[in-house]
């Protein structure tokens, strides 16, 4: 039996009408019949029973449905992986980072773009108060975040990256000069809190207790990056970070602040379960691959497409 043969069988499996099924198949309703006369009469015996208004499959049919299913879908499936090796697979991918986030992955980028030129990469800024939100919505098909992420419905990829965690202060702040922080001095100071994020997630960069038990104030309540950088400024609060914070906001009204008993902060990209893709594994793989030092095509130039952030 063709693989041809094979898909008008499993088609009119599904269908069970031979003028949907050539609809579907874009070919005649003749030649589904003719292939389904064909079939039968090598195996020796009917798979459909038709009449003038309905057909049905037979239980060989059934049999022969259930038998063929897993294998034409495990063939399909090789074709397409290797119409990828060559071609690099194609679509539009978004993916979210927060502020500067993707310049630390840009070997990682340069490297899932070399190897799937005909991608499209797009880019939009997570705000870290609402780290979840564009993954929710479906605004963005991955997401590089801080962990833990523990949702359900969420997948996490391997750690990409580690930072250690800082205390962002305004420059007139006590904290300022010193050369570090101990995780107990965040009791007499209040963090900037976020609006729309799990408490495990927010507990990473800004605790809600100190080691002693004792309660840390999180206010104000921010909904952008920008609005903590402005709440810190202007000494309304500090906020913990991740360490290239102070490499890409040199502001002269900030100071970033070691926390010398913060566990480092691991990152790592977070897509919808539901939603997995090859695009998003290709993603991962590269990853993996950079890891393990795997080289790669140089990019295609002609076709080589990425949007700026949004």
């Amino acid at each position: 039996m063709e693989l041809r043969d094979i898909e008008i069988f499993l088609t009119l499996a599904e269908e069970l009408h031979f003028g949907r099924t050539a609809e579907r198949l874009h070919i005649t309703p003749s030649r589904v019949s003719q292939a389904i006369k064909k079939q039968e009469r090598g195996i020796g015996a009917p798979l459909f029973d038709r009449t003038s208004r309905v057909v049905r499959l037979t239980p060989l049919g059934e049999q022969l449905r259930d038998d063929l299913y897993a294998g034409y879908r495990q063939i399909l499936k090789g074709i397409d992986a290797a119409k990828e090796a060559v071609h690099g697979t194609t679509g539009s991918l978004t993916l979210g980072t927060m502020g500067p986030m993707t310049l630390l992955i840009g070997d990682l980028l340069d490297l899932f773009q070399a190897r799937h030129p005909r991608a499209r990469l797009q880019h939009r800024e997570i705000q870290p108060p609402s780290p979840l939100d564009l993954l929710r919505s479906g605004e963005v098909d991955v997401a590089l975040l801080w962990l833990p992420v523990r949702e359900p419905d969420l997948t996490v990829g391997p750690v990409l990256h580690t930072s250690s965690v800082l205390l962002m202060v305004g420059a007139d702040h006590p904290y300022a000069g010193r050369d570090a922080v101990g995780l107990e001095d965040l009791g007499d100071c209040a963090l900037v809190g976020g609006r729309s994020i799990p408490a495990y997630m927010e507990e990473t960069l800004a605790p809600f207790r100190t080691p002693s038990g004792r309660p840390i104030r999180h206010d104000p309540k921010v909904s952008t990056w920008q609005e903590a950088l402005t709440a810190v400024s202007s000494a309304q609060a500090a906020a913990g970070v991740a360490a290239e914070a102070a490499r890409f906001y040199p502001w002269p009204s900030l100071a970033f602040v070691p926390i010398r008993d913060a566990p480092p902060c691991e990152w790592a990209f977070v897509w919808r379960t539901a939603d997995d893709n090859p695009l998003i594994r290709a993603l991962v793989q590269a990853a993996a691959d950079l890891e393990r030092g795997a080289e790669s095509p140089a990019p295609n130039t002609a076709e080589h497409v990425q949007e700026h952030p949004v």
